[in-house]
């Protein structure tokens, strides 16, 4: 009998190639399978293809920004279900995210082990309290 791992697919977005590559290393250490985009067309291109657990997408990109990508992959009936989080250097992008669909927001800059645990967060969401 084989014991099947599931791993967590995750798809980071990031213009910045060092973010892109210090996200892709810390969350393949800790187990999940990652791939990469470096702008929001080739997100949404990305996201159908690939189907990830969740989507790491930074909201300031040139060419495609993450808003922008969001907005379309939310209403996308493919990846709708697909929880984003939005990373900003602008903290004031919190509202902004929610408004295109991001289920949560991470202030840049933050270390991976923040992203990891927001996506374990959204992905096994602790039960209501009694």
């Amino acid at each position: 009998m084989t014991d099947h791992l599931v791993r967590t697919k995750v798809l980071i977005v990031d213009d910045d190639r060092d973010s892109r590559a210090m996200y892709q290393a810390y969350l393949t250490q800790s187990g999940c399978e990652v791939r990469t985009a470096s702008n929001g067309r080739r997100a949404i291109d990305k996201a159908h293809d690939y189907v990830p657990d969740v989507i790491v997408m930074d909201l300031a990109m040139p060419y495609f920004d993450g808003w922008t990508a969001s907005k379309w992959l939310k209403e996308s009936p493919a990846t709708a279900h697909i929880p984003i989080i939005a990373l900003s250097a602008m903290p004031s992008a919190r509202e902004s995210a929610h408004a295109a669909g991001c289920d949560a927001f991470i202030a840049k800059p933050c270390l991976p082990d923040l992203v990891w645990w927001e996506i374990r967060a959204l992905l096994n969401p602790l039960p209501p309290s009694p």
